[in-house]
């Protein structure tokens, strides 16, 4: 069952990619929320094909769709994962109103895993300046089954495969040896972050009804 993490405005923006994740966070909001979608181009042939289909279903769903587009060179030495990043989140700071994004409990596991292998575990904050993630208490899973059990289509990112990305090294080789010597982490991990939320939620839902949040 998909469950918010805290209560969000009637009117917002979600940071879609495209992919089954954000596709199901913007059916699910959408039912009840204003809603208007904000995709960021990564100058990628998969961000193509993801904002082609992101700009057809808008349209068929008659939703504003704001975009931003990777324009910066690369600083030497920063990552090309880590410059994706910043300038993401520059684009998604920059739209005046709070933005939700589909960050769900398997991200903050990932997070949780990889952080403490370099010496602090932590997990993915409920906020970051205007940008709210609602979703860390939702698996992955239930996300998927949301988007097939109401015919929600998904346009695949195959950069996902890719093990040159940190991230998709540590989902795809690292986890299921994780879930192996402790099939029970994600239920660890949801303790600590429902812990975290409940620091993190002192005063921000009045906050982010506020219109001027």
């Amino acid at each position: 069952m998909i469950k918010l993490a805290c209560k969000l405005p009637r009117k917002l923006t979600i940071a879609v990619s495209g992919g089954v994740d954000s596709m199901a966070a913007l059916d699910f909001l959408n039912r009840n929320h204003d809603v208007t979608v904000a995709f960021f181009h990564h100058n990628t042939e998969n961000s193509d094909r993801a904002c082609e289909f992101l700009t057809k279903y808008c349209h068929s769903k008659q939703l504003p769709l704001i975009l931003g587009w990777y324009s910066k060179d690369r600083p030497q030495g920063q990552s090309q994962e880590e410059h994706w990043r910043i300038q993401r989140y520059q684009f998604l700071e920059g739209i005046q109103m709070p933005v939700v994004t589909a960050h769900h409990l398997d991200d903050c596991v990932e997070t949780y895993v990889w952080s403490m292998l370099h010496g602090t575990a932590k997990t993915v904050p409920l906020r970051r300046n205007n940008v709210v993630r609602p979703f860390l208490l939702t698996k992955k899973q239930e996300l998927q089954q949301w988007c097939q059990r109401h015919s929600i289509p998904w346009s695949e990112d195959l950069s996902n495969q890719d093990l040159r990305y940190q991230r998709n090294y540590v989902r795809h080789q690292l986890m299921p040896h994780v879930r192996h010597v402790n099939p029970g982490i994600d239920r660890v991990v949801r303790r600590v972050v429902e812990r975290q939320l409940v620091e993190q939620a002192l005063g921000f839902e009045d906050k982010l009804v506020d219109s001027s949040f």
